[in-house]
């Protein structure tokens, strides 16, 4: 197994244990998996190949699902709003 694959189950590992803490701990620890996900997911890519950088990717997307749905209601209103 490479190493990058070794980061991202931990990676994996550390999102769950970020889930299991109190709320208020959720959106900070958001924050921080995004920061170490996306070179995490270039660096599977490049390591292991496009497929299990795609793999990797949903991983992650199913992992960060609220965050996603936020930045994709947040970038509606902005349409919405320059369409105006």
């Amino acid at each position: 197994m490479t190493t990058s694959l070794i980061l991202g189950f931990l990676w994996v590992i550390l999102a769950t244990a970020i889930a299991l803490m109190p709320r208020r701990i959720h959106w900070p620890g958001a924050v921080g998996l995004i920061a170490t996900g996306i070179p995490l997911l270039g660096y599977i890519t490049w390591e292991n190949g496009p497929l299990v950088g795609g793999v990797a990717l949903v991983a992650g997307a199913s992992i960060l699902r609220w965050p996603l749905f936020r930045l994709a209601s947040w970038l509606r209103r902005l349409a919405g709003s320059r369409a105006r």
